[in-house]
């Protein structure tokens, strides 16, 4: 697989990234310039840590620095030139889960890596009965003198608890996902400091949000199913940064282009007394700025504004000073995207708009899994990478599945331009009312650190009923608390027992394989949460070898590329016209033993043909930009011919039962004349589509059973699916007929017998041979009117 290049930043403050050097004792070199001196770990050199060989290598597994991984800027949403990251080796130890401070730390850890992965060089299985800890010292530099020292964590999983010098830094942080941070200044010593963190981390065993992580051992074993090793302790990165006492803490941007302005709310600590000062600019130069109050929304101008689209993710700069008088007592850099989000009807159907046009998200399932990492990628470039594969393939969406990425892969969709729906990750059941004022905290915390993320448009409440309770109430919450995007209140309303609360802005179904038939309502978008699942083993690039599954095996690449290629199409043709407004196809990469990927786990192989898929994807955008009105066809008595040519003397026709096609012409009998005439009839399952009605049997129609295609009569809704097609243009001014219920499957003639017919099926009647020449027919008058 092709390695991403690293491109070009879109904001000033982020070029000034961290330099490192290593030496006997590790230096952190500061984007400001100012030098951190770190000791290194009482118990053993750095040198003396090894990492533990990855039961599958990725391209950057062997990239990592013992000393200094993942160094660059971790919050690009909220920069400072001053900065000292603290990933590297950390002593570690192992206690019961209710001890206290170890002794000794025996063993050493790379943060930020999850104590079950081989690339932290712990690599076991982590119980509830465990707790973590980490230690390590720092000296301050004397230029961040007469500042505030804040000590931040991207994220630890579960439950965290810092020590600096042996005190309590601030209170115990409960939460996987979401940043925390603590203001240590009062805790230094002036000296070398010792910084101690402790994580317990129950995963399935308690009630917090866990997403698809499960206890189990770490080396690659048959089974897991969609479940996946559970990731301990810190798993995102650690950093030092001073501020001055009155600090900017986070900027919340709106944009609003319709009204060519951002709107601002800048939020800070300690700010009683100042304002806020805000500027955009474009490549150096300024295009507006405006002074407001803190914590108070204030627009800045931003005329005619660069909308962000994926297909041109343009960024502008933003800087927010906070003033005392007119002077700037702390600055920040950040950057803004300007786009809207919102629903709207369009044709006649609920779509999601954006910047006000109906655009066709179509995009994967990313569940952000490593065999090296597990929920760390090796690098800041892996990272990345698997956003840049979804471009490559055409995807403009990305649905982050059941985790929530470090800042930085935000950064990375924002730039590269892919929507994301974000899901928060779930509990593993029916959760308390202790478990459920959690799980809320920590959404409400997710949204805020990332709701400036332009990329960001849909949130996604719940999975598949996964912990699931008060779906309604939930999804007006979050509306409420992010009005600026849309919001699925469960993804997977149809599967596995799942509550739809009936609101929020997508109707959003689960069909596996697909694309299925789902459709909006009269204030809902239709969207297909998740479809696809084929799967291909590729040897050599398997987890535990023969032990992967998928939603349906595929015989060989030609069959993976057909079969895949044909849904994209059925989307476009059948599903898109008829309301359907996204798809998330199932997945990017396999996961463990799901093998279900468009590329392997270890990202060494893309299985698909890429530019065969870009082509499709653009194909399907491009279709949801023009006219979405579906074919029609003319009702009443018609006969279908063949186009294949040779053939094209051949008509459908029905005999003892079955669909068969024969000669018909002028000179032909009246019962066969009579056997390929057709009333088409509005279909019996949706009218949208249509259905064929004998001539001399009225009451029985066209429908497949088991792939054949028969002249049948029935009352059930299986059959009124099965006997309903829905038209799609075919070749020279024909027409392909999708079967309702199989969008993907077309009615086919194949040795002059009727089937339905499957894009890289394994079927005879499948046969890629000519497959659009015989699937496509044309209407002509009937032989009996």
């Amino acid at each position: 697989m092709r390695q991403a290049p690293a491109g070009r930043r879109p904001f000033a403050w982020l070029r000034r990234r961290a330099r490192w050097a290593t030496t006997a004792l590790a230096v952190l070199t500061l984007a400001g310039g100012t030098a951190l001196t770190a000791t290194g770990p009482a118990a053993a050199a750095p040198q003396a840590w090894t990492p533990k060989p990855s039961p599958m290598t990725t391209p950057w597994t062997n990239q990592v620095p013992t000393d200094t991984p993942l160094p660059e800027y971790p919050r690009p949403q909220l920069t400072r030139p001053d900065w000292a990251n603290l990933n590297g080796i950390w002593d570690f130890a192992v206690t019961s889960a209710s001890a206290g401070q170890p002794a000794s730390f025996s063993e050493q850890i790379r943060v930020p890596f999850a104590a079950e992965s081989a690339l932290s060089g712990i690599q076991r299985k982590i119980t509830q009965n465990d707790k973590l800890w980490y230690k390590r010292t720092f000296t301050v530099p004397s230029g961040w003198n007469g500042r505030r020292v804040q000590l931040n964590f991207g994220a630890a999983d579960w439950r965290t608890t810092v020590w600096v010098n042996g005190q309590q830094a601030g209170a115990v942080h409960s939460g996987g996902y979401d940043a925390f941070s603590y203001d240590i200044t009062d805790l230094l010593n002036g000296g070398t400091n010792t910084v101690v963190a402790s994580v317990w981390d129950p995963t399935e065993t308690g009630t917090q949000a866990i997403g698809k992580q499960r206890i189990r051992d770490v080396a690659p074993q048959s089974g897991g199913g969609i479940l996946y090793t559970a990731a301990s302790g810190i798993w995102q990165t650690v950093w030092l940064e001073p501020t001055a006492s009155a600090r900017v803490g986070r900027l919340d941007m709106v944009p609003d282009p319709v009204n060519s302005r951002l709107k601002v709310t800048v939020r800070g600590t300690g700010t009683s007394g100042h304002t806020a000062r805000v500027t955009v600019s474009s490549g150096g130069t300024v295009v507006g700025t405006a002074t407001g109050p803190v914590g108070t929304e204030f627009t800045v101008p931003v005329p005619d504004p660069h909308l962000w689209t994926p297909d041109d993710p343009f960024l502008y700069d933003v800087r927010a000073d906070l003033l005392s008088g007119t002077t700037a007592v702390d600055s920040v850099g950040s950057y803004t995207g300007m786009r809207t989000i919102a629903l709207a009807s369009v044709g006649g159907h609920q779509r999601p708009v954006l910047n006000g046009k109906f655009v066709f998200q179509t995009g994967t399932l990313d569940q952000g899994y490593w065999p090296d990492g597990i929920y760390t990628a090796p690098t800041d470039a892996a990272l990345r990478s698997d956003l840049q594969k979804h471009k490559d393939l055409g995807f403009n969406m990305v649905r982050k599945h059941i985790k929530v990425e470090p800042q930085r892969w935000f950064y990375w969709a924002d730039r590269l331009g892919l929507l994301v729906w974000q899901d928060m990750p779930s509990m593993e059941r029916t959760p308390d009312a202790a478990a459920r004022t959690q799980w809320e905290a920590e959404y409400d915390r997710i949204i805020d650190q990332h709701r400036s993320s332009p990329s960001l448009v849909v949130w996604v409440d719940q999975n598949e009923g996964w912990g699931q309770y008060d779906q309604a109430r939930i999804a007006d919450r979050v509306k409420a608390y992010d009005p600026s995007r849309l919001v699925d209140n469960m993804s997977g309303i149809n599967c596995c027992g799942a509550v739809d609360g009936g609101n929020g802005d997508l109707l959003d179904h689960h069909v596996y394989v697909g694309p299925g038939t789902t459709v909006p309502s009269a204030t809902r978008a239709a969207v297909l949460g998740e479809f696809g699942g084929l799967g291909f083993r590729v040897a050599g690039h398997e987890w535990y070898p023969g032990g992967g599954f998928s939603y349906e095996d595929q015989p060989d690449l030609t069959h993976l590329n057909n079969r895949f290629v044909g849904l994209l199409d059925a989307i476009r043709e059948v599903r898109m016209p008829r309301g359907l407004s996204a798809s998330v196809y199932t997945e990017i990469t396999d996961v463990e033993n799901e093998v279900n990927g468009l590329l392997t786990y270890d990202r060494q192989v893309v299985k698909v043909d890429e530019a065969r898929v870009r082509a499709a994807n653009r194909a399907l955008i491009d279709a949801s930009q023009g006219s979405t009105a579906p074919v029609t066809l003319p009702t009443g008595y018609r006969s279908l011919r063949v186009t294949t040519p040779g053939y094209t003397d051949r008509y459908a026709r029905h005999r003892d039962g079955a669909l068969f096609t024969e000669v018909v012409n002028s000179g032909s009998d009246t019962l066969l004349k009579n056997d390929a005439t057709w009333r088409i009839v509005p279909g019996l399952a949706n009218n949208t589509c249509y259905s064929f009605e004998s001539r001399n049997y009225p009451g029985e129609y066209l429908r497949h059973r088991d792939f054949r295609v028969y002249k049948e009569s029935g009352n059930t809704d299986l059959f009124r699916a099965d006997a309903t097609f829905c038209p799609v243009r075919g070749a020279n001014g024909g027409v392909r007929l999708s079967a309702y219920n199989f969008p993907e499957q077309y009615l086919r003639h194949i040795n002059a017998e009727l089937w339905l017919a499957t894009p890289g099926g394994t079927h005879t009647w499948d046969n890629p041979a000519l497959f659009t020449e015989d699937t496509t027919w044309s209407v002509e008058t009937a032989w009996a009117p």
